[in-house]
């Protein structure tokens, strides 16, 4: 910890300090097997970065396109200070991939906007289940640390 005393947090340090933080993490049910990994690698790294596990609280819901409407619940809560979207959406042989994957994006993104809370968006949208098990392990704590990250920078902001 180059420039902090011991026992300080220094700057890169205090961004990725979950100590302080409650968190609410949606997991989509569809394509559970991914999805199930998605939320323990994300759980896990919470811990890691010193998020109290009780100050956890995972919901799920039945696919992608509902992961929104459980966000919005969560943040109208006023009881987490970041929140994380888990998902898998693999390309099928019709247009409803692509109806899926934007529209999940766009209400994840229009939840995190309309209540200015940080929201780390670890839907994968993929083009098999290949890709999204390639993926399972390193997206959760990617987002787990996104959601540290921004709710500790929006709260330096408001300060």
């Amino acid at each position: 910890m180059f420039g902090a005393q011991k026992g300080e947090l220094n700057a890169s340090d205090r961004k990725l300090d979950g100590s302080e933080l409650r968190v609410g993490i949606v997991q989509a049910r569809f394509n559970n097997s991914v999805t199930n990994a998605l939320a323990q690698a994300c759980r896990q790294e919470l811990l890691a970065l010193g998020v109290i596990e009780k100050h956890v609280e995972l919901v799920s819901v039945p696919g992608a396109l509902e992961i929104p409407v459980a966000l919005q619940a969560m943040a109208e809560s006023n009881r987490y200070d970041a929140l994380i979207a888990l998902g898998c959406v693999i390309r099928g042989e019709t247009f409803h991939f692509e109806l899926v994957a934007q529209e999940s994006a766009a209400g994840v993104t229009r939840v995190a906007l309309d209540y200015q809370l940080p929201i780390a968006n670890a839907i994968l949208t993929t083009e098999n289940m290949a890709q999204a098990e390639a993926r399972q392990t390193e997206k959760g704590p990617e987002a787990a640390r996104a959601a540290v990250e921004m709710a500790n920078l929006l709260s330096d902001l408001d300060r």
